[in-house]
């Protein structure tokens, strides 16, 4: 693992930093292949759409570049996270006037998932936790993440890869670590992340990419029965690319003709930075 922080490599963080009393920040997860990283188009969009959310300065693009490609340097195939706070500050909820930003960029080694998972779907928990409904973080990728902490604290072992999560109301809303998706037909339907949820920068890509796929994309309110009624359902997140859902409560799936056809997409070279 290599760690920079704010520029420097460094292992420690200053114990009045924001981010550890707060969770006063937010995240990215990226996949690089060589130093770039993929999708980074849509990483740079939700990154900025996220600061602009949490009201804090974006750092500019072609700096986060340069360090991913050198904290990465070691591994041709890549995780890194891009964790930016709001910086030290003093004792209160109150944010300072002029924030100094901490930034964190961090990479190791990618853990490739087992093959089985694309080829023959995967088995996915139906989670107890509700996610609560607060729309003024609905979509970011903030550092409070206790909820998808305790929701996958609700499985132990392999039988299960991923757990699907409802908010308070009953609505489908994302997986513990990624998003979601069903089939309809030609149809790719997500669920609505305008009260909670993380919005990924690989959903984000599926609204680009699916249409020249020949399907039509929209958000949706979904019910589990919607996911058990659909001919097709995927998880998403910029790592495990796309993951067809084999099971899920009583309903199984064969067919993963979407999930086969987005990863292969997902792979190509205009998903890279260069996209």
């Amino acid at each position: 693992m290599s760690i920079w922080i704010n520029g420097q490599p460094a292992t420690q963080l200053d114990a009045s930093d924001r981010g550890l009393s707060y969770g006063d920040g937010l995240f990215r997860t990226l996949r690089l292949l060589d130093g770039a990283p993929l999708a980074w188009r849509w990483h740079w969009a939700r990154l900025q759409h996220d600061c602009a959310a949490l009201r804090l300065p974006c750092p500019e693009a072609e700096l986060l570049l340069a360090e991913l490609a050198a904290v990465s340097a070691e591994w041709p195939d890549a995780v890194a996270k891009l964790t930016l706070t709001r910086g030290v500050g003093p004792r209160g909820y109150a944010p300072p006037a002029a924030p100094q930003p901490t930034r964190i960029v961090q990479a190791g080694p990618r853990v490739v998932p087992p093959a089985e998972r694309y080829s023959q779907g995967v088995a996915v928990y139906a989670c107890a936790l509700r996610l609560g409904l607060q729309p003024a973080l609905a979509g970011v990728k903030h550092l409070n993440r206790l909820e998808n902490v305790l929701a996958r604290a609700e499985w132990q072992g392999d039988e299960y890869a991923e757990g699907l999560l409802c908010d308070s109301e009953g609505w489908v809303i994302e997986g513990t670590m990624s998003n979601l998706w069903i089939r309809r037909g030609r149809e790719l339907l997500t669920p609505q992340l305008d009260r909670c949820g993380v919005s990924g920068a690989a959903r984000a890509w599926v609204f680009d990419t699916a249409p020249k796929l020949g399907y039509q994309v929209r958000e949706w309110r979904l019910r589990p029965a919607d996911v058990l009624a659909a001919d097709e359902a995927m998880l998403c997140n910029s790592l495990i690319g796309f993951w067809p859902i084999a099971r899920y409560q009583q309903r199984r799936w064969s067919v993963f003709t979407a999930s086969e056809a987005l990863n292969s997409a997902w792979l190509a070279p205009e998903s890279a930075i260069s996209g």
